[in-house]
């Protein structure tokens, strides 16, 4: 089989963070999200793989990953450019995929389960689709799917304003190469995307096998910052590490060469990046990732995300935040006259 992973997207909900990068490259628990989908396929024993581009700084995607050799696998790019939706997407994929079975994994969606039994499944199997599905408490808002006693689905509805069930479908697809002749026949939708929701239908109502799989752990859509954090409180929930240290305590990653003052204190779950200070009484409360060659300075922070290469140095409270990468947060208490001083670029949301 053969995997793809779609790394597209305008990610205006986002916005400033996606000025520039695309989301799928935000750290989740230190990790670019769209890293967990590629371990998702390399743990099913994939080792050849397509990352859809689009147009948001493809470059800084290519430079991440490279030809995919330190990932165990080998990495081909295929440029989208503007988003014309899933469906587009996954057409461009037909001669990489090369007559196999493939599976497709959303850059910025998440899950606990493993794939892999799911994989091997499909694989063996005659579905000429299968579909991983999850509860959730907004059906109108993800792509529904109605099903039956046999363990089939036999309609898939998009935003449905009365919802057959809570059963939306995830990120992660298995095709077989059928569904590029569906694509094919698509029209754009209202919001001029070619849905994959309805290539999947017309392969349904033509008398495809199309299946399914509830997820029995989590699943995260990663489309808002709300959305973001909660992702990153899941996964820092099963970090491994665990201290019972004066100054560090709970389940913490600490990277290599971070220092942390004997003033300051780290409460878990937390993750800290490699060549971290954390000085100055500061204090990392749960839910906390820090990334790689941060400064955290006096600062109580809890469930928030501090990308790479950023300064934190100040007596504030931070919470519920991102703060992007090469960022500085600072006090004003040298300004003249006292008060806020700020530099915010469009769409940012400040809390004073």
């Amino acid at each position: 089989m053969k995997g793809v992973i779609l790394h597209g997207g305008a990610g205006t909900r986002l916005r400033p963070i996606t000025h520039n990068g695309p989301k799928q490259l935000i750290p989740i628990a230190n990790k670019p999200m769209s890293q967990y989908a590629l371990e998702y396929l390399v743990d099913s024993g994939i080792r050849d793989v397509a990352i859809i581009l689009g147009d948001l700084y493809p470059q800084k995607v290519k430079d991440y990953y490279g030809d995919g050799s330190k990932f165990g696998c080998r990495i081909e790019y295929i440029e989208q450019g503007k988003p014309l939706g899933i469906a587009h997407a996954v057409s461009l994929t037909k001669d990489f995929v090369n007559g196999d079975r493939f599976i497709v994994v959303l850059g910025d969606n998440l899950v606990s389960d493993s794939i892999e039994r799911f994989a091997k499944n499909f694989n063996g199997s005659d579905f000429d689709a299968f579909l991983l599905l999850s509860h959730t408490s907004h059906p109108h808002d993800f792509g529904i799917a109605r099903t039956s006693d046999e363990g089939k689905i036999v309609e898939l509805i998009e935003k449905p304003k009365e919802p057959p069930s809570d059963l939306a479908v995830t990120g992660i697809y298995f095709f077989s190469p059928q569904i590029y002749d569906h694509i094919s026949k698509l029209k754009p939708s209202k919001r001029g995307e070619y849905e994959i929701t309805e290539a999947i239908q017309s392969l349904i109502t033509t008398g495809g096998n199309v299946g399914y799989e509830v997820i029995e752990g989590w699943w995260k859509d990663t489309g808002t910052v709300d959305d973001i954090l909660a992702a990153n409180r899941l996964v820092l929930e099963n970090i491994d590490h665990n201290f019972d240290d004066k100054n560090i305590q709970g389940k913490v990653s600490i990277g290599k060469d971070a220092k942390i003052s004997d003033d300051s204190l780290i409460r878990g779950p937390a993750v800290i990046g490699d060549n971290v200070l954390i000085e100055g009484n500061a204090y990392i409360g749960p839910f906390t990732s820090v990334g790689d060659n941060c400064v955290i300075r006096k600062a109580s922070i809890e469930n928030s995300i501090i990308v790479k290469n950023s300064v934190v140095d100040t007596d504030s409270i931070i919470v519920d935040s991102i703060i992007g990468e090469n960022t500085k947060v600072m006090n004003s208490t040298n300004l003249k006259p006292v008060g806020k001083r700020m530099i915010i670029g469009e769409n940012s949301i400040i809390y004073i």
